[in-house]
């Protein structure tokens, strides 16, 4: 006889990717309200918050990926400079009484 599974069941990561379009469609209502009550015809407002939309869930599924690649380059570049500096540091230590 085998012990049941007690191990909770993951729940399904959409979550994320349904939390930036609901963010992208509200920011694009509030700027198709605003565009819309300023300045501009109802479809001009439309085709500008639509493009800002698009615009914004575009950068946001795309994000992580350049995310993870300035990561690696901005430690690349730190570590570099950490380098230079140990070694300023080590210069100037033999001066120090």
């Amino acid at each position: 006889m085998t012990a049941p599974n007690t191990a909770p069941a993951e729940a399904p990561q959409k979550s994320g990717f349904l939390r930036r379009v609901a963010a992208a469609v509200l920011i694009g209502g509030i700027v198709f309200g605003l565009l819309w009550y300023t300045i501009f015809s109802a479809v001009t407002s439309a085709l500008v918050a639509s493009g800002g939309t698009v615009v914004l869930l575009a950068g946001a599924s795309a994000s992580d990926t350049f995310e993870t690649i300035f990561d690696m380059i901005a430690n690349v570049i730190l570590g570099i400079f950490a380098a230079i500096g140990a070694v300023f540091a080590a210069i100037f230590s033999f001066f120090d009484f």
